[in-house]
């Protein structure tokens, strides 16, 4: 097997820089116990996929999630989900012109290149299903019209937990089309005290300048695509998921969606440490924020407390991993 042309140093040079300036900005302004979380939101972002990020009220939810939109450079439109939002107050409608009598398409505020959608999971199982099409095709069907939306299109979404009054479970199909989820968790003693004396939250939302032009960020996106992934670590990607369709505490496992958003979650995990190739470590480092929410366990291990994440988990750790990589060749050993 012959190596695969690898990323330019001086472009793959750039696209890591421009991942850590925009790491840099979000962290200014997120104060939360776990650095990581920044880094696995924004890989989801730079594959260009969409983000959940799930925790208790007064968390820092909404914080990440405006710090990652106005880090982006990008039109930011904000929708606070109520159960009584309608489908049409996220997509836009069709309305009559009062000028020319005839009917016309109101856009609404998903037409931008991030939509926060905040506390989505109270609004209506109706409202939910509405962003399906969007989420997956980047386009709005109303009344017969479908209308394209901007270029990049991602969703930022975030939901208290759902066993908390006024919640609606999110439809698998819709949480199939989130990427990666988050938890964000409780702050220690420190980003707790930080937090009380002033650092981070509004104002520092109010000040953070965008650390990447949407020019920059499409280029970005485009040079994570390219990273190589090896046959060997395109199996184990595949081996991955496969373990979460034949686990006997799993009634419905990741699906090959979730396979193509693992190993472009890791592609641009590579890309912001400066490799031109994916390897092993790059899949597991995203494995449970890509995977775990996708999983639907059976009955029974619902009662005993089995949780997703412990079982994603549990499979990095049974499935082997393909052989490191060796000196500055791109193609890895083949397992034997």
């Amino acid at each position: 097997m012959s190596a695969p042309h690898l990323l330019d140093d001086r472009v793959l040079g750039e696209a890591s820089s421009t991942f850590a300036a925009v790491e840099a900005a979000v962290r200014s302004v997120f104060v939360g116990p776990r650095p990581e979380v920044v880094t696995v939101a924004l890989a989801c972002l730079v594959a260009g996929g969409h983000l959940l990020v799930e925790d208790l009220p007064g968390m820092g939810k909404t914080t990440l999630a405006k710090a990652l939109a106005g880090a982006l450079g990008l039109e930011v439109r904000r929708v606070q989900c109520t159960a009584d939002l309608l489908p049409a107050d996220v997509l836009g409608a069709m309305v009559l012109d009062p000028a020319s009598g005839q009917p016309r398409f109101r856009r609404g505020p998903v037409f931008t290149n991030v939509l926060l959608a905040d506390e989505l999971n109270r609004a209506s199982p109706r409202t939910q299903s509405a962003l399906l099409e969007a989420m997956e095709e980047h386009q709005v069907s109303v009344d017969g019209t479908t209308v394209a939306l901007p270029h990049p299109f991602m969703v930022i979404a975030t939901q208290n937990p759902f066993d908390m009054a006024g919640t609606s479970l999110l439809p698998h199909s819709q949480r199939d089309r989130f990427l990666a989820r988050v938890a964000l968790g409780y702050p220690g003693a420190d980003h707790e005290l930080a937090l009380l004396a002033g650092a981070g939250g509004a104002t520092g939302l109010a000040a953070l300048e965008p650390a990447v032009t949407p020019a920059g960020l499409v280029a970005l996106m485009e040079v994570a695509a390219r990273a190589h992934a090896s046959d060997a670590l395109l199996r184990y990607v595949h081996d991955l998921v496969s373990a979460t369709r034949g686990h006997p505490t799993i009634a419905v496992g990741a699906s090959p969606r979730a396979a193509l958003a693992l190993l472009a979650a890791a592609r641009a995990v590579a890309v912001s440490q400066h490799r031109p190739y994916v390897t092993a470590d790059d899949v597991q480092a995203m494995a449970v924020p890509v995977l775990a929410h996708r999983l639907l366990l059976e009955p029974g291990a619902q009662r005993a407390g089995e949780v997703a994440e412990t079982l994603v988990a549990e499979v990095v750790v049974q499935v082997p991993a393909p052989s490191p990589w060796h000196g500055k060749s791109p193609v890895p050993d083949r397992p034997t």
